[in-house]
């Protein structure tokens, strides 16, 4: 069976930080995807380049999201570890906002993504500042 290829969608990154995360990657054998400012209207799926999926030409509202984000495709358990790992010790600074791929948000655009990571990064800061 051949294995799948691992990638990962790099978001509002400075390019001094997408030079360095392309640089930790590439030694793992990783393709990074640096996305474009207006990806954030198009499928997770079409951004990955994976099969069925066509550029979407859909108009939606325009938004902000002032983040940097990294989607990571194929690689989970202890190889998301690993990866996360070799990122730490090549000097990325913490990345706030990390998704993995799953079968559902393949389908959902990147809009919607980082909508999602920004409603539920505000819902753990809020819980945490609650007294336990």
């Amino acid at each position: 069976m051949r294995k799948q290829e691992e990638k990962v969608l790099l978001y509002q990154f400075s390019d001094e930080t997408v030079l360095a995360i392309k640089s930790v990657l590439s030694k793992l054998g990783i393709h990074t995807v640096v996305l474009e400012q207006d990806s954030w209207r198009q499928r997770i799926g079409f951004l990955l380049a994976l099969k069925g999926f066509s550029q979407s030409t859909a108009e939606e509202a325009a938004w902000s999201f002032p983040h940097e984000m990294a989607v990571f495709h194929n690689i989970k358990g202890k190889r998301l570890d690993q990866v996360l790992q070799a990122l730490k010790d090549g000097g990325i600074a913490h990345v706030r906002f990390k998704a993995v791929t799953t079968p559902f948000n393949l389908h959902w655009t990147l809009g919607r993504l980082c909508k999602t990571m920004d409603k539920e990064h505000a819902y753990m800061m809020e819980r945490d500042k609650k007294p336990q």
